[in-house]
């Protein structure tokens, strides 16, 4: 079975990185792909299922993960963890299923470090009109609020170019048509050909 591939997708809040990211999973069974489901320490929230928005652990397991390198990165978000398992990924990509990974720059840095056969992708909005009309239209966030994560957007902008793809995404239809494309041409890179049909090749080249 070819291995699958493991997708770092990075954007500020507003630039619709969850919405394009649930429009490709809706393209199964076309694409194999999984979303990477993270540990956290904070509270379950009413709605989220253990195993299926993130894994729910204590403070104490998380730092006994942390001391064994459980993770492939994790961060501190005010007083709860955060953190990507290594074995979660790893046996999702032995498994043939393409990962996507919903994760800020710093993370993605810390993923592609460690495993730097991934592919990233970064996502931009348009212009800062949309993004900030974008945040209004949520109706979650104060005036204060919103100005502060315009702010913290411009500084993670700043970092699209450590990325191996950019999509601006001002079309859904076209950001999707774009992650399919980049989908496609990973899978169609030399070095996965190679791997996933080295028997054929090898056939083939035989005197």
């Amino acid at each position: 079975m070819s291995r699958g591939i493991l997708f770092i997708i990075s954007a500020p809040s507003g630039t619709g990185k969850s919405s394009l990211i649930q429009g490709l999973l809706k393209l199964k069974p076309l694409y194999n792909i999984q979303v990477s489901i993270s540990h956290t320490t904070r509270i379950i929230r009413p709605g989220e299922l253990h195993g299926k928005h993130y894994y729910f652990i204590s403070q104490k397991k998380f730092q006994k993960m942390i001391k064994e390198e459980c993770f492939l990165e994790h961060a501190k978000v005010f007083s709860n963890f955060y953190g990507t398992s290594r074995q979660f990924i790893e046996e999702m990509l032995l498994s043939g299923k393409d990962v996507f990974l919903d994760i800020d720059w710093q993370g993605a840095k810390q993923i592609r470090d460690k495993m730097p056969e991934s592919k990233s992708i970064f996502l931009l909005p348009p212009s800062k009109d949309t993004l900030y009309k974008r945040l209004k239209e949520r109706g979650q966030d104060s005036e204060v609020v919103i100005a502060k994560r315009m702010e913290k957007a411009v500084d993670e902008m700043k970092h699209y170019s450590e990325y191996d793809y950019l999509i601006i995404n001002d079309d859904f239809k076209k950001s999707i048509d774009y992650l399919k494309t980049i989908i496609s041409a990973e899978h169609l890179c030399l070095s996965h050909q190679k791997n996933k049909f080295h028997i054929l090749i090898s056939n083939l080249l035989k005197p």
